[in-house]
């Protein structure tokens, strides 16, 4: 395996003395870094590079970070950290919910900045790659095709999820009949959520259960195991 410090970022940032500052201090760190400023620019780089990670600013010129991230989740789960001048939580949130692995707001000091990129690369290393992963996961009549991101009922019928709850049911379909603590939860889908205490693991999975609310009568898809986490009561097959 690659070790964290030998891999190459591709920095998106528009301003040129920030990308300068930036690029400095990583490749100071033994990382190598491409440096671009616009979603134009990244795409042309990505296949050049093969980039371990992407560092995108959110505030761009044409495709602002926010589109650019969801067209990387839609094409593979390359590890992006958002960066940004806007503190607002609403901003931080939907970096996440789009599949964000961290979003860092500027200004931002060295040790953090290396921190949260050697965090990012530990967990994407910790990741099955594609290849080892299924291209689709079923179960109880539902198909979560993982190449596309698409979640479909039992009747055939597109189910919309947010890019943390499409992470969320991926660790649950991986680990089918596992009780799984909120910390648990959080290291498994690669840090994307908020903290615990912010009870956003709670407040996910309430939202997931009601888009997997199951026929009258039928026990939940997702149960609650009190005292211990959550818990997929549900046969996972894997094609």
């Amino acid at each position: 395996m690659k070790a964290i410090e030998a891999a190459h970022v591709l920095l998106v940032e528009d301003d040129d003395g920030m990308r300068v500052l930036v690029t400095r201090l990583l490749r100071e760190s033994g990382y190598r870094v491409t440096g671009c400023r616009t979603g134009t620019e990244m795409w042309r780089l990505l296949p050049e590079t093969s980039a371990d990670i992407v560092l995108l600013d959110v505030m761009l010129p044409g495709a602002s970070g926010f589109d650019l991230l969801r067209a990387l989740r839609a094409k593979g789960g390359i590890p992006v950290i958002m960066l940004s001048a806007r503190s607002e939580e609403a901003d931080r949130v939907l970096g996440l919910e789009l599949g964000a692995d961290d979003y860092v707001s500027k200004p931002f000091g060295r040790p953090e900045l290396l921190a949260r990129i050697r965090a990012v690369l530990r967990r994407s290393a910790m990741t099955p790659t594609a290849a080892a992963r299924p291209e689709v996961m079923s179960f109880d009549g539902w198909r979560l095709d993982l190449r596309s991101r698409t979640l479909t009922d039992p009747v055939g019928a597109a189910v919309d999820l947010s890019g943390g709850e499409f992470d969320l049911l991926v660790v649950f379909l991986e680990h089918p009949g596992r009780v799984l603590g909120r910390d648990q939860i959080l290291e498994m889908s690669r840090g994307r959520l908020a903290a615990p205490s912010d009870r956003s693991v709670d407040t996910l999975v309430s939202r997931l259960r009601r888009k997997l609310e199951p026929p009258e009568g039928a026990s939940p898809v997702i149960k609650t195991v009190r005292g211990s986490g959550y818990v997929l009561a549900a046969k996972v097959d894997q094609a």
